[in-house]
């Protein structure tokens, strides 16, 4: 299911999304939209899920992936 919402963007970027669109890299507007709201939403996920390890206690099951976390941010795309 989907809904369907309106969303004002400066014409700039609607005329970047119509190029995309266009030259066939993206198959319509909406799809660049989408996209674009996954990575930042994974990107508030995965800030969170650092934070949360981050603040736990030293733990010598958790060492390993606490010392990863605090090194690399994961890839968003």
């Amino acid at each position: 299911m989907s809904i369907q919402i309106a969303v004002r963007l400066p014409d700039k970027i609607v005329e970047e999304l119509d190029a995309l669109v266009a030259s066939g890299q993206a198959p319509s507007r909406a799809s660049v939209v989408e996209a674009a709201l996954r990575r930042e939403l994974r990107q508030h996920l995965y800030a969170r899920e650092a934070e949360l390890l981050a603040s736990l206690p030293p733990d010598d099951d958790f060492d390993a992936m606490h010392d990863w976390v605090a090194r690399n941010r994961p890839a968003i795309d």
